[in-house]
């Protein structure tokens, strides 16, 4: 007897992370759930059983790479000691994941804003959401390095934090282009060559004492 629904042997973080690489590749509008249920092994109306929708399980798909694939940049600021130390690993790390051979070039997240078309208007503000929350992850992340005498007293750090996040967004997109890791860490060797060209310039507090 024919059974309807989820089939026997179904496993649903197997299928998900399948549909997530799968977006990862070629983006929202690029797959059809034609393509989703061929490389997830299931039939749609298991897909939409356990899933709702391709934009619901789009977003399932997002949040599984933030916590696997796509945890660098969260690990990096939230576990290094120092705020340079932070920012270089993340990039670093980053780098590293985007050009891993076994996984899809770039990042999910910023890939996947850049090139959702906006009459999927939800889907297109969900990843840009996610991408504002990063940058400011960066952003607070500099603001304690300055808190703990990192920085100079006084840099604008919205600036630095875009700079930054700027160059991480360039990093996945060099990634997909199809640049090597070894040109993406001299990428980063400049951006790391800025943050001690900030904290260089920066006027000497007289006699020790500390400025602001």
């Amino acid at each position: 007897m024919a059974e309807r629904g989820r089939p026997r042997g179904f496993d649903r973080h197997v299928a998900l992370r399948r549909a997530m690489e799968l977006f990862w590749r070629h983006g929202y509008e690029g797959v059809s759930m034609a393509d989703l249920t061929a490389a997830m092994g299931i039939a749609a109306p298991s897909l939409y059983a356990a899933f709702g929708s391709k934009e619901a399980l789009f977003r399932e798909a997002v949040a599984l790479y933030r916590a696997t694939d796509g945890s660098a940049t969260r690990r990096a600021l939230d576990c290094e000691r120092t705020a340079r130390g932070a920012i270089e690993a993340m990039l670093r790390d980053n780098a590293d994941a985007f050009t891993d051979p076994s996984l899809p070039n770039g990042c999910f997240v910023i890939l996947g804003a850049i090139n959702t078309a906006q009459e999927h208007e939800g889907v297109r503000a969900h990843l840009l959401d996610l991408h504002q929350e990063s940058c400011g992850m960066i952003l607070r992340r500099l603001e304690q390095g300055a808190a703990a005498g990192e920085l100079p007293s006084g840099v604008d750090l919205g600036p630095v934090a875009g700079f930054y996040s700027t160059v991480l967004a360039g990093l996945s997109i060099k990634a997909r282009d199809g640049t090597g890791r070894r040109e993406m860490h001299a990428i980063i060797d400049h951006a790391m060559a800025a943050w001690d060209a900030m904290v260089a310039a920066a006027p000497k507090p007289a006699g020790g004492a500390s400025g602001g």
